[in-house]
């Protein structure tokens, strides 16, 4: 690590996707706080960072909560002086029908995995906008494109997200900070394999694992400035449409 070794925030940063990011970028020296409800979780990815050539701190946070998303950067600032990168990886599912749903439950999917990505943002782009650079990279999903039965609520979040990050893109134009959608398909992660209605898609096809995800968003990172990878679509090479 040095001076020049990237500076990043990474929300779901304890398990999955969020963890397997966190020691692809240690990769590169990078320096993270690591967001994440589980701080006991987080704590266990630090060594692997510490092991891959990176550093990492963690907040224990709810990104549903933007005081909190703040705090995280602020952490940032004050450890390292800058911040290079978000990676919004947190997000939950579900997979009700909208006749029989729990509206609490919908609840909480739209604000983590809506609100969370857009407090997330919120909370880096005065530190960006300030430097003239910054990578925003949202971890959506090939629900965020291609609709089907079984999963309504989540797919809409999705979809907003999908929205969400290319509306950024065209604001973030001339200030020069760069977006990239990272749309995974089936990918074997606690998410998914603790799920008794998605496990059996994993036995199906050999999916995804969170390394292919976070090399994917390493990939777009580090391309030069005048290159910005919009989005990247990673689907395990044996499935077809999202499915339940």
């Amino acid at each position: 690590m040095n001076a020049a070794s990237p500076v990043g925030i990474i929300t779901g940063g304890a398990s999955g996707i969020g963890a397997a990011s966190a020691v692809e970028f240690g990769r590169l020296g990078a320096r993270m706080v690591l967001v994440d409800l589980s701080r006991e979780g987080a704590d266990a990815v630090v060594p692997r960072v510490r092991d891959a050539g990176g550093e990492a701190v963690v907040e224990a946070a709810d990104v549903r909560d933007p005081l909190a998303q703040e705090r995280a950067t602020r952490r940032a600032l004050e450890e390292w002086g800058r911040i290079d990168f978000l990676l919004a990886g947190a997000g939950i599912a579900d997979q009700s029908g909208t006749a029989d749903g729990d509206p609490d439950r919908w609840r909480t999917v739209v604000e983590t995995n809506v609100l969370g990505v857009l407090y997330s943002v919120r909370a880096v782009l005065s530190a960006m906008l300030a430097q003239g650079s910054g990578h925003v990279l949202i971890v959506s999903s090939v629900s965020g494109r291609e609709p089907y039965v079984g999963e309504p609520v989540y797919i809409a979040t999705k979809w907003a997200q999908v929205g969400f990050a290319h509306a950024l893109r065209l604001e973030l134009l001339e200030p020069g900070v760069r977006v990239t959608l990272v749309e995974p398909g089936l990918v074997d992660t606690p998410l998914t394999r603790d799920n008794p209605k998605v496990r059996p898609l994993l036995d199906e096809i050999e999916p995804l694992t969170p390394v292919d995800i976070a090399q994917a968003a390493v990939y777009a990172f580090q391309q030069p400035e005048r290159v910005a990878v919009s989005e990247i679509v990673v689907r395990p090479q044996r499935q077809q449409l999202p499915r339940l």
